[in-house]
């Protein structure tokens, strides 16, 4: 009697599913890293020069994250900058307000502590109000946050009359000191918002609610999610990372004001999409934000070292950054193309015999 024959099946293969824009902004990262550190070998690959670009980018860094979360739904915050001023005027006046030039240690410690939380509150107060337009009140977010912008603008120079209000150095160990005599403390902060939402969006029910809702609303009321919960924590959590970002702003600057980084919003938008975030809604990953401001800093402290002799040199940024953006989106827009061209060709070849069954 022939023993059973047994038959063996291979053990299934792990695939890795790569994602083309994460691939291709680290491609870029390293290319630019490359080359610069050929063409400026001196300066630009040394410990001075990276400490030096880890101190730059945390502020717009941290508003392109504040700018992602709400992406993710479908809509906007365009108010970042404007509420990440108002939180900052208000912990300025709390700190001149309650601590003065000869205040003890234990009142400073306090005293700083209700100034950190006024900017907090602030921001996410801030928040709340444009989660309530876009959530309650169905005002397209883009619009929403717009007039938002305008309002808190308008409200911080009321309380200001349009003049800096200074922090009488309080906070300024936060823009200059370095952690471990090293690492500057912004980086160290944008370093802990990233670990903190790259578990908040990949780890958490909460970061799932975001991607459904920016992929399909509909579908996403239909299996129960709360949208306008959602919608109110997500615009809340912006307004908290504008907070953070006030605090960044009065440690390097010892003031605030109402105008201070306009440009800062466009910017954010600009890493945000160049992370490859959908502007309608669905997609994007935190690790596309760091590799997107690691490049953009690396062409902006590349050209600046290239063209700081060439009269109006510096202003050449703005130009590599657009030409970047372009790039990327192309290549996306392309490899995205390619990707969906064979359903477009099966359901083109569908209709077609549906319309003519006898193949004539």
């Amino acid at each position: 009697m022939s023993a059973p024959e047994v038959s063996y099946k291979p053990a299934p293969r792990i695939q890795f599913v790569v994602d083309g824009n994460l691939l291709r902004l680290l491609i870029a990262c390293v290319a630019i890293f490359v080359v610069m550190s050929l063409l400026r070998p001196n300066v630009f690959p040394t410990v001075e020069n990276f400490l030096s670009m880890g101190s730059q980018f945390p502020e717009i860094g941290i508003l392109a994250i504040a700018i992602m979360i709400t992406m993710l739904t479908g809509g906007i915050d365009l108010s970042v900058v404007s509420t990440a001023n108002l939180a900052g005027v208000l912990a300025a006046m709390v700190i001149r307000a309650l601590i003065p030039a000869d205040a003890p240690e234990g009142q400073v410690v306090v005293g700083l502590a209700i100034a950190i939380a006024v900017a907090f509150v602030t921001g996410a107060l801030a928040g709340l109000f444009n989660g309530l337009l876009v959530a309650y009140v169905n005002l397209t977010p883009i619009l929403a946050t717009l007039g938002t912008m305008t309002l808190y603008t308008g409200l911080t120079v009321a309380m200001t009359r349009g003049n800096a209000v200074f922090a009488e150095n309080r906070l300024t160990f936060i823009g200059t000191s370095n952690v471990l005599g090293v690492i500057p403390i912004p980086l160290v902060i944008f370093v802990v918002v990233v670990a903190i939402f790259a578990v908040i969006l990949n780890r958490t029910p909460f970061g799932l609610k975001l991607y459904m809702i920016g992929s399909n609303v509909k579908a996403a009321r239909f299996s129960g999610i709360n949208v306008r919960q959602v919608l109110l924590m997500t615009y809340m959590l912006s307004g908290l990372l504008s907070a953070v970002v006030a605090i960044i702003f009065l440690g390097r600057n010892n003031s605030a004001k109402w105008d201070f980084a306009p440009s800062y919003v466009l910017q954010a938008i600009v890493v945000a999409v160049l992370a490859g975030v959908n502007p309608n809604g669905g997609s994007g990953r935190i690790a596309g934000i760091v590799l997107a401001i690691l490049a953009l800093q690396f062409v902006s402290t590349g050209m600046n070292m290239l063209l700081f002799t060439i009269s109006g040199g510096q202003f050449f940024k703005e130009f590599a950054w657009g030409a970047l953006l372009l790039i990327i989106m192309v290549a996306n827009s392309y490899s995205e193309q390619r990707r969906l061209a064979p359903r477009r060709r099966s359901r083109e070849d569908s209709e077609s015999t549906a319309q003519n069954p006898s193949g004539e």
